[in-house]
């Protein structure tokens, strides 16, 4: 493991890293998810696709990586780039799960791998909506100290830059910017996915012009019992490119 300080918007963030295989010479860059760290990532990727050269990141204010700023998905985009460009990475295949996928589309990779990735904006149900004017009425009266009872999961324990950061990257659409990708891009998705349906790919397989979708048995973390066939799937996807 390694850790390089990153210059970006006038702050300064440590970045924690680890790479696998340093000798090879196609880069795989892995990006966890929200409240995840690169070790998840690590256990179930690690020991496949020996060919790649592994650079696991922990994204700012996750893992053994710090956070001293507000942020957006672009932000930690930027960051996770200058990063790329410190250690000498590429950005021949870039994976990232959930709201890693959002960080890897905007790196703008040659091979896109989405697993279970956020980016496609779901209406909040009636439920939630309440708890948001609930909470907004408590404020007005001073008793913002309940904010707990009221966010969401991922949001409970965070500090106040990432919670402002949650904040800015919850309820993002990137339709756009997944419409506008031209590179390759693989879809890994679980069946049983709550936090980003399957209807979620669906949209996002049709937005992508080139991409291919597969579908697993599981949930939001279902990669990591079919970590062996997706890293097949990606191996043989990444020969193919280079026939072209």
């Amino acid at each position: 493991m390694a850790v390089k300080s990153i210059q970006c918007k006038q702050h300064t963030f440590d970045i924690s890293y680890e790479i696998i295989n340093p000798e090879a010479k196609v880069d795989l860059i892995i990006l966890h998810g929200w409240g995840s760290n690169k070790n998840l990532m690590k256990q179930s990727f690690g020991s496949h696709m020996g060919g790649f050269r592994h650079i696991y990141i922990d994204l700012p204010g996750f893992g053994k990586s710090t956070c001293s700023a507000e942020l957006t998905t672009a932000d930690v985009a930027r960051i996770v780039e200058l990063l790329m460009i410190h250690i000498n990475a590429s950005k021949d295949i870039i994976l990232g799960h959930s709201f890693g996928g959002k960080v890897a589309l905007l790196l703008d990779p040659k091979m896109l791998v989405l697993v279970s990735s956020a980016g496609i904006y779901e209406e909040k149900t009636f439920k939630i909506k309440a708890k948001i004017a609930l909470f907004k009425l408590l404020k007005v009266f001073g008793l913002a100290k309940f904010r707990s009872f009221f966010v969401a999961d991922d949001a409970k324990q965070l500090n106040e830059y990432m919670y402002k950061t949650f904040k800015n990257v919850i309820n993002e659409d990137f339709s756009d910017e997944f419409s506008k990708y031209d590179g390759r891009a693989l879809l890994f998705w679980g069946k049983e996915d709550t936090a980003t349906p399957l209807s979620s790919a669906q949209k996002i397989h049709k937005l992508i012009k080139d991409s291919r979708l597969e579908v697993y048995d599981g949930d939001h973390y279902f990669f990591m019992k079919h970590a062996a066939d997706i890293s097949k799937k990606i191996e043989k996807e990444f020969l193919k490119s280079l026939e072209h």
